[in-house]
């Protein structure tokens, strides 16, 4: 898959609702405000960095890919920076960013617990990681068997998991939330989701989110 046809599924009905939801919810959980800095960890094509840049955030979007990263070059203006980096690593100094997100980035590194903490490490105010869920439909869906599409060779976690990965790191406040409970992206779907309480930990995308102590 190209990066060009990796983003266009964000055009289709079902991508741009997935990706609006995640991207409220976790808005949400970050809760910025306008000129705040933000850091998008494993951006690839950079439709997530585009919508922070939207929202009047100073965002940076950080990927290994250098084809993905050349596509979100070309798709946005002189505001938006872009880094080629290692989620393990990042190249940036301790409380660089106000806010830190990644949203199904880490699910395909290979030491998750390493990149946690580097996103804590360079997050000053918050910072919001999303998962791909093992208890949920869209693993039913897209994950079983090593998984389908864009989703082939992640890693789908529970809740429990998650949690244990900020064992021993320096963060407050954290909660989990989840959403896309039923990823179809039909009425009924839509309408669900709207009604489930974003803290019940089944939809297909789990946050993590806190704070630092």
């Amino acid at each position: 898959m190209t990066p060009a046809d990796y983003d266009a599924w964000y055009d289709t009905p079902r991508g741009r609702w997935i990706g609006e939801t995640e991207y409220a919810l976790a808005s949400r959980l970050l809760a910025p405000q306008a000129g705040d800095s933000l850091l998008d960890v494993g951006c690839g094509t950079g439709w997530f960095t585009r919508r922070a840049d939207a929202d009047e955030l100073v965002a940076t979007g950080l990927d290994s890919s250098a084809a993905a990263l050349a596509y979100a070059r070309a798709q946005s203006g002189p505001t938006l920076n872009w880094v080629a980096g290692d989620a393990r690593d990042l190249p940036f100094v301790d409380a660089g960013f106000d806010h830190v997100l990644s949203i199904a980035a880490l699910c395909f590194v290979v030491d998750e617990r390493q990149a946690v903490a580097e996103i804590v490490r360079v997050a000053r105010r918050r910072f919001a990681i999303g998962w791909l869920n093992r208890h949920s439909m869209l693993y039913r869906e897209k994950g079983r068997d090593g998984g389908r599409g864009a989703y082939r060779g992640a890693h789908w976690h529970t809740a429990e998991e998650v949690r244990a990965l900020f064992t021993g790191l320096p963060v407050a406040r954290l909660a989990l939330r989840s959403a896309l409970f039923l990823p179809s992206a039909t009425r009924w779907a839509r309408r669900l989701e709207r009604a489930m309480p974003a803290a019940l930990p089944w939809g297909g995308m789990l946050f993590v989110t806190g704070g630092k102590t």
